[in-house]
């Protein structure tokens, strides 16, 4: 064996610094943004309109946390966010729990018509949504869904699974069918199966489905401008409505805009390990 180089070692180690440098320089300029709402929201009106947020970074004296209390004290802006998780969770859920099924089906279990089905479901996903507002407000006009919680939940719902049975069939059909067979063997059902093998295998990519799903229900506004009920509106549309006629009124709409980015941000901290795990997977499969 030859001895390595000296000078190639100098230099394979300084270019794994400035890669590291470079990287880390790259993150930090792209939460400045995020750190300006911070900041921002922790600025009283008055010097706000002295001049920009930076200059709070030399005196942490002027950051104040009476934008949030007058912000919590407002019932509007604490409802918007009451109704923003009782349409983001539902429709999460139903989206993992439906794709997860419809997928398995599609992978593992012989029905007349299965790829052809499939073959619709992956030309939905090529559907826009703004296509199907006005056909689902008179869909949903006759149900007497327009302008409720539900029909909210139903219509993401509905554009959520195509991706959701996209990817999760192709993730169960992944699965060793020596693995499925044998469960069989030991005398376990569809059911069963589904339940005991695919879904834990299946964990880590309906982790990431449902950090996807939330994150795009929670920061819908279109689909909430259009379908939601007006008296309690999700968070989006309420800091909207909170924008003033004259003024850009920033007390209000930085600390409601920076509070209703902690909630995905914790979603996904709390699932970055499935989130990371289940990419991992689907790039080596």
């Amino acid at each position: 064996m030859t001895a390595l180089n000296p000078l190639n070692t100098l230099r394979c180690l300084a270019g794994g610094v400035l890669l590291r440098v470079f990287l880390v320089l790259a993150a930090l300029f792209w939460l400045v943004p995020t750190l300006g709402l911070l900041v921002s929201s922790l600025l009283s009106p008055e010097e706000l309109n002295r001049g920009g947020w930076w200059r709070a970074l030399t005196a942490p004296s002027r950051l104040t946390a009476s934008n949030y209390a007058h912000l919590l004290a407002d019932s509007t802006i604490t409802g918007s966010l009451l109704s923003t998780v009782a349409i983001a969770v539902p429709a999460t859920v139903l989206v993992l729990t439906l794709g997860a099924l419809a997928g398995y089906a599609f992978a593992w279990l012989e029905f007349p018509g299965r790829d052809w089905l499939f073959l619709v479901v992956v030309g939905l996903l090529v559907v826009p949504v703004q296509v199907a507002l006005i056909p689902v407000s008179e869909l949903f006009g006759t149900l007497g869904l327009f302008g409720t919680t539900a029909g909210v939940v139903l219509f993401h719902t509905a554009f959520g699974l195509p991706f959701a049975v996209f990817l999760l069939r192709n993730f169960f059909a992944e699965i060793p069918r020596e693995l499925l067979e044998a469960a069989r063997l030991d005398g376990a059902g569809e059911l069963r199966l589904f339940s005991r093998v695919v879904l834990p295998l299946g964990g880590p990519a309906i982790a990431s489905l449902g950090i996807f799903q939330f994150l795009w229900v929670w920061n819908d506004m279109l689909v909430a401008l259009v379908f939601a009920d007006s008296a309690h509106p999700p968070v989006t549309v309420a800091l909207q409505q909170q924008v003033r006629q004259f003024g850009n009124n920033i007390d209000v709409l930085a600390p409601g805009a920076f509070l209703s980015m902690v909630v995905p941000l914790v979603v996904f901290f709390a699932f970055q390990r499935q989130f990371v795990t289940g990419v991992m997977a689907g790039a080596v499969k």
